[in-house]
């Protein structure tokens, strides 16, 4: 039997594709109350926020580890890594989000490469102060940067992905904003993680996960995924173009390059 909620997730995704609708939810997904300034504290300087964050990231790890240890997280390959490793300093890594995992895929590619094996995470506001449970103390917890619909607090986001792209690390955004559920295809970008990189001046490296259909059915009644995750050649800001110039440019590139390495990898053209 397949899901019921799945089943219906899938056929939101067929009507909002077909009327070009690619940033709206297909997810139930909770409230989202105003994230305030002083409710968060994006780069853990506090000992209390500290400790929290190793826990939680220490949970999460165990978890997503389970699930591949149980064959319900299938990873076929993880491919172009050296183009993360050129990368000395900081840079925004752009992926396709399809599934609550995604984002763990790319962090156990790079662990062992990342400045103090943390990848930090761009998240939407809903999913800091509206989601409970487990899932809830992980999007709060583990090195992520919540947007905010209130603006002090938005400064306080701005100025922290400024710290920490300047000190080397590697920020993890989802430009197509919402998750599509398992949907394989490139979407159309928001232009917020080109925004980071032209005012910071660091480089955006294209990641894309493509999927298979594994014999494994999973509790959904779907069958899971096979995973793999692929990391592309940077592309750089030109001192050329102006700020609007390079963010149109980055933004495009980067479409273009998950374009090509869909159309190659399904062996079929990119039809919406």
């Amino acid at each position: 039997m397949k899901s019921q909620d799945r089943l219906e997730v899938l056929e939101k995704i067929k009507l909002y594709e077909k009327e070009g609708k690619f940033d709206l939810p297909v997810e139930n997904d909770p409230p989202a109350p105003q994230l305030m300034p002083d409710k968060v504290d994006y780069l853990c300087e506090k000992p209390f926020a500290k400790w929290r964050t190793g826990v939680a990231n220490k949970l999460a790890i165990a978890f997503f580890e389970d699930l591949i240890k149980k064959g319900k997280i299938v990873i076929d390959a993880n491919l172009g890594i050296e183009n993360v490793k050129a990368i000395e300093g900081g840079a925004i890594i752009t992926c396709n989000h399809f599934s609550i995992y995604d984002h763990y895929l790319i962090y156990r590619a790079l662990r062992d490469i990342l400045k103090d094996g943390i990848l930090y995470k761009v998240i939407r506001e809903g999913n800091y102060t509206g989601m409970q449970g487990f899932f809830g103390k992980l999007f709060r917890n583990c090195n992520t940067l919540p947007l905010s619909s209130n603006m002090e607090t938005m400064k306080l986001f701005l100025k922290a992905v400024s710290t920490l792209l300047d000190r080397g690390e590697k920020i993890l955004v989802y430009p197509e904003q919402e998750m599509w559920w398992n949907y394989r295809k490139p979407r159309p970008m928001k232009p917020g993680a080109f925004k980071f990189a032209v005012k910071n001046n660091v480089p955006i490296i294209p990641a894309f996960i493509t999927l298979r259909d594994t014999d494994k059915i999973g509790d959904d009644g779907f069958n899971i995924q096979g995973n793999t995750v692929h990391f592309l050649p940077a592309i750089y800001p030109k001192p050329e173009l102006s700020v609007k110039d390079n963010e149109r440019y980055l933004m495009e590139e980067n479409y273009k390059a998950w374009k090509k390495l869909y159309e190659e990898t399904y062996n079929i053209p990119l039809e919406y």
